[in-house]
Order: structure tokens, then C-alpha cells, then sequence
């Protein structure tokens, strides 16, 4: 007599079986979720632990957000969440062709190589996590925490940009009590707020601009004293920061604001409503001696750079757009395969040389082209390029069609995503973090698979 080895296949057994993957699939997406919001948090904390937390650990922890990118990445790609396209396949494919010409034809060191192509395999694909795992409800949670966090960042950076450069607050990498600013103007450094260096500062606050303005054309979505509050911030971190680059972001972001209320009216009254809270912070911080002394600040280094740099021009067409046109016009002039990997880098330049010098270029298309090569490079630039367009595009749909808060990110991210210096870490990570929100931001509410197919 036959004896039954394993119990029938019911339908109630299928049916448990569905919920089991179910159940399965929602833990996933939960770590993916968690292993977002850590990488978001330790690019805005990363350099209070390399100054003040663990300085003795201060070189390991400039990569501390690699090891949860890879994990992100891996995991997302073993779930058959990541996203299967063009872009992801032509970057990896490059990548790895980077890597061989850098051992073969290039300086030679696997190490500075590999930390080179880490941007290209780690980061890069967490543009896609973020669409495959975030969604719409989730940009905006993560946009409220960024205005929470502006708060207690400005009163630090007040406190760094009135305190001497000895003084604990301004402490410097790995401990160093010379200061971790960078000069100014009047005597006055620029203050590196939570991160390693004073480029975190302008770009965080250029991340707090996008939602600043996004939320008071949609008030409801925010507790209007945390609006307000961060308003203050934004409006104040300004002159404090001694940040040409964060006065033309804000500029941009806003001009991306009055551009789609032309295009919808019935936003016009909460731009009214927004312009009047922007007059009544302005009129509240402009009159108190701490902000006049940092508006000095900021008024003489805008005047000394100007006449450095040859005026506005020089300011925006040059510092801008002048390095990139540059880099493709020079692009012959590279070796074929270029000088590798990683060379680029401080970090690369470091291991190298021994010392932290731009040992290629200072712009991000120059680094590229001499690194790779002209034709791997253009290619990774020509995929940036070309998917920065292809947000852009959308951005604007959705604009159109009364969904701002894409095009809001994109008044901070398109520039980031095209030319964006990924050879900083916290640049690399402001980068990855506003292109991952716009690719998010395109998902509905309930779902992370975004509206628009990469």
C-alpha cells in the first residue's frame, strides 16, 4: 500500500503560501526602505563622526555609505526590483571596461581603480533603488525630515561662523584643531555645519530650497511652523554660509516656482501667500546685528569673487558651463584610455602621490574624459546627460498636469545629475540622494514602481 509522503496541494495551502511571500516581500522592502534612510543619514551625519564622533577612524568612515550602497544595490538586484535598462546596462558595461583599461593602460593600482569604478557600480544603480523602493509619500517624509534637520543645522553653523577656528565646534578632521572652515571674507570662515567639508553646507541647503518651495505651494502636505521655521533657516543660511553657489540654487529653485505658476494659475495665490511669509522672514532676520554682520560677510566675498572671476559672466558661464565645454573641446588630448580610475580623486591622488591634489581636473566632464579616455568617458557623460533628459521631460509633464513636487527636485537635481562633481564623496552623495528622489517622485502613493519607465 502506497503511503502519502507530502501533504495535498490545497487551495488553502496555495493561498498560505501567497501570503507567506507576501509577508516575505514586504520585510525586503521594509531593510530596502531602512537601508535608504541610513544612507541619507549618514551623508548628512557622516562628518560629525569623522570630527567628533570617532575622529581616530575619520579616512574609513570617508567611505562609511559604500558598504549600505552595495548592500542596497545587491539586494534589490537579487529581489528583481532593480530595474533592467539602458542606462544601468551601458554604465556597468563601462565601468567594468574601466576597470581593465586602468590595470593595463593606465596608473596601474587596482586599489585607486576600483575605488574609482565604486561610483559607477554602487552609487550610480541607487538612482533606480530609489525609484524601485520609495514612494511618492516617502520623497515627501524624507523632504519634511530635510526641514526638520535645517533647524538645528543652522543654529549650528551660526554658532561655527561666530566661534573662533579653534574653538570645538569648528574642529576639523581626525581631530585637527586648526579648523575645519574654509576662508570666506572679513576674517570670517565659511562653516562646515555636520560634514566633512563646507560644500555639504551649500548642498544640503540647496536639497532644503527644493522642499522649502514645493511646500508652500502645497501647505497642507507640513505643519505650517515647521514651513515657516524652515523658511528662516533657508533665508539665514545664505549670508552665513558665505555661499555664492547656494544664493544661484535658491535663485534657480525659485525661478522653477514662478515658471510653474505661470503655467497653473491656481497656484498663484499660494505664491502670493508664500512670497508675503518670505517678505515677513526676511524683514524679522534683516534687522538683527548677527544677520547684518554675516550679509557683510557675503556682500564682500560676492564682490571680491566677482572681480576675480570677471563679473557675472564669469560667475556663471565660465564656472558652469565653461569647464564643461572645455573638457569636450580638450577631449583629444587624452590619451585613448585615459590616466585610470580613480585617478581623479583625492583619495585616488592620495594613494598615488601621497598628497590630495586635482591630479586630472577640478571639473567633473574633465575628470571623467581624462580618467577613461575620450570615448569612455563621453559615454558615461552621454548617459548622464541623456537621463538627466529624460527627467527633465518628465518633470515637466508632470508639472503640466499638476504634480510640482518632481519638478521642484529638478530644480536641484538636473544640474547635479548632468554634471554634478562625483568625485567628493558628500557631492557623490547629494547627487545619488536628489536623483533617486526625482526617479521616486514619479511613483504614486501606495506604490514605489515609478510612473515613468528609465
Amino acid at each position: 500500500m502506497a503511503i502519502a509522503l507530502s501533504a495535498p496541494y490545497t487551495p488553502a495551502f496555495a493561498e498560505f503560501e501567497i501570503h507567506a511571500q507576501q509577508r516575505k516581500r514586504g520585510r525586503v522592502l521594509q531593510w530596502l526602505k531602512t537601508g535608504i534612510w541610513l544612507y541619507y543619514f549618514l551623508l548628512i551625519f557622516e562628518g560629525a563622526l569623522r570630527k567628533w564622533v570617532m575622529p581616530g577612524l575619520a579616512m574609513p568612515l570617508l567611505i562609511v555609505r559604500d558598504p549600505v550602497a552595495l548592500w542596497l544595490v545587491l539586494l534589490c538586484w537579487r529581489e528583481r526590483r532593480l530595474p533592467r535598462n539602458g542606462f544601468l546596462t551601458a554604465m556597468v558595461f563601462v565601468a567594468v571596461l574601466g576597470i581593465i583599461t586602468t590595470i593595463f593602460w593606465g596608473h596601474g593600482n587596482a586599489m585607486v581603480a576600483l575605488f574609482g569604478a565604486r561610483i559607477l557600480l554602487f552609487h550610480f544603480p541607487l538612482i533606480f533603488v530609489f525609484a524601485a523602493v520609495f514612494t511618492r509619500e516617502d520623497v515627501i517624509q524624507m523632504g519634511k525630515i530635510t526641514l526638520l534637520i535645517s533647524l538645528p543645522m543652522t543654529l549650528l553653523i551660526a554658532l561655527q561662523f561666530f566661534s573662533p577656528e579653534t574653538a570645538t565646534v569648528n574642529k576639523g578632521m581626525a581631530g585637527d584643531t586648526d579648523g575645519g572652515g574654509f576662508p570666506g571674507a572679513l576674517n570670517f570662515m565659511r562653516p562646515p555645519g555636520t560634514f566633512s567639508f563646507t560644500n555639504g553646507v551649500t548642498l544640503f541647503y540647496n536639497l532644503v530650497g527644493a522642499f522649502v518651495f514645493f511646500f508652500w505651494l502645497n501647505p497642507k502636505l507640513i505643519n505650517r511652523l515647521l514651513l515657516v521655521g524652515a523658511t528662516l533657516a533657508l533665508f539665514a543660511s545664505i549670508p552665513l554660509s558665505i555661499s555664492r553657489g547656494l544664493f544661484f540654487q535658491v535663485a534657480l529653485t525659485l525661478a522653477f516656482t514662478l515658471l510653474a505658476v505661470s503655467r497653473m494659475p491656481k497656484y498663484m495665490s499660494k505664491m502670493i501667500v508664500a512670497l508675503i511669509g518670505g517678505t515677513i522672514v526676511l524683514a524679522l532676520i534683516s534687522n538683527t546685528s548677527l544677520f547684518q554682520t554675516a550679509f557683510g560677510a557675503f556682500s564682500a566675498r560676492f564682490d571680491t569673487a566677482n572681480e576675480v572671476e570677471g563679473g557675472l559672466q564669469g560667475v556663471l558661464i565660465d564656472r558652469y558651463m565653461g569647464g564643461m565645454f572645455g573638457a569636450l573641446a580638450q577631449s583629444g588630448d587624452q590619451p585613448f584610455f585615459g590616466y585610470g580610475l580613480g585617478m581623479g580623486t583625492n583619495v585616488g591622488a592620495q594613494l598615488l602621490t601621497g598628497k590630495q591634489v586635482f591630479l586630472i581636473a577640478e571639473g567633473e566632464w574633465g575628470r571623467l574624459i581624462g580618467e577613461m579616455g575620450p570615448l569612455p568617458g563621453l559615454s558615461v557623460i552621454l548617459i548622464r546627460v541623456l537621463l538627466t533628459a529624460r527627467m527633465a521631460i518628465a518633470a515637466y509633464q508632470k508639472m503640466t498636469a499638476g504634480d510640482l513636487l518632481p519638478w521642484m527636485l529638478a530644480s536641484f537635481g538636473l544640474m547635479n545629475l548632468a554634471q554634478g562633481g562625483w568625485a567628493q564623496p558628500t557631492a557623490l552623495g547629494f547627487s545619488i540622494l536628489i536623483s533617486g528622489l526625482m526617479a521616486a517622485s514619479f511613483g504614486t502613493r501606495k506604490t514605489s514602481q515609478p510612473c515613468v519607465s528609465f
